[in-house]
């Protein structure tokens, strides 16, 4: 039996009682948040394992028409129409709050919001498989942001996981039981005393009695 190291008396037990309160509520609260940080969990990890597999395919497809871009023109002039690109993309990073966890927020501004901007090279000296690559790769940007995005919350709502996960346990293996215990053996321990205190009464009642019938009788004969 596991119990702390209290004084076994009635207020200890008031304040023991409260603590106990106290860390059953707390331990259904962590437990509830357990739960919801799981589901959110577990969505984020369908989320994540489709995005994933649209991202590969799309990337092998960019990659498929960079080779026949490069089949079909010159090294140096691919080089040279990739130089210097036209358009910029800003990234801002903020984050939001989800069960205690902060989650990362990606957005994306680009320079100007012309479509056309994403090509820097004119369209006489260039092959359309590069076209179609720069195009699928601009288009892929947003989405592997949202796949970096969906990766880290991810990682920050497992490490949050397992922190809740240890504190339920805690609660459920260690303190509760703790407290229960020690509860239980003040509680024993009080009713000991108030036994023995009620023997002793008895004790103290019984030789008030006896020396009142001695008292009496010795009165009696003296009076004879």
């Amino acid at each position: 039996m596991a119990v702390l190291n209290v004084n076994p008396t009635r207020m200890e037990l008031t304040k023991l009682k409260k603590r106990l309160n106290t860390a059953l509520r707390g331990h259904k609260l962590l437990k509830d948040k357990r739960d919801e940080l799981m589901r959110q969990f577990l969505d984020l990890i369908r989320q994540n394992k489709a995005l994933r597999e649209e991202v590969e395919r799309e990337i092998q497809v960019a990659n498929g028409h960079f080779v026949l871009a490069s089949s079909v023109m010159q090294k140096e002039a691919l080089d040279t129409a990739l130089l210097a690109p036209k358009q910029k993309v800003s990234l801002s990073v903020s984050a939001k709050n989800v069960m205690s966890v902060e989650i990362p927020v990606f957005e994306t501004e680009t320079r100007t919001s012309e479509s056309s901007d994403i090509y820097s090279y004119g369209f006489a000296s260039t092959s359309f498989e590069l076209d179609d690559a720069v195009r699928n790769i601009s288009e892929l940007l947003p989405k592997m942001l949202k796949l970096a995005e969906i990766e880290k919350s991810t990682q920050r709502m497992a490490i949050e996981i397992e922190k809740t996960r240890r504190r339920v346990n805690a609660l459920e293996h260690v303190m509760i039981p703790r407290y229960r215990d020690t509860i239980r053996y003040i509680s024993m321990k009080l009713e000991e005393n108030e036994r023995s205190s009620r023997t002793r009464l008895m004790k103290v009642k019984d030789m008030m009695i006896e020396q009142q019938i001695i008292q009496s009788h010795t009165a009696q004969t003296q009076a004879n």
